[in-house]
């Protein structure tokens, strides 16, 4: 599943960041908050496309 594809690709994004943000680097935090969101909306377009697989069958 493609969207599922792009949710792993945003999270191995964020993985860098996270660490650097857990040292203390605010600019990394601020970052990680952006991917956070970005990681939400792809993670419900991967619950609707499994919805829409229900549906189907």
């Amino acid at each position: 599943m493609q969207e599922y594809e792009e949710l792993k690709r945003l999270l191995d994004e964020a993985e860098s960041d996270i660490k650097k943000a857990e040292g203390g680097n605010k600019a990394a935090g601020t970052r990680v908050r952006k991917q956070m969101q970005q990681i939400k909306a792809a993670a419900q377009t991967v619950r609707n496309k499994v919805l829409e697989m229900r549906v189907v069958e």
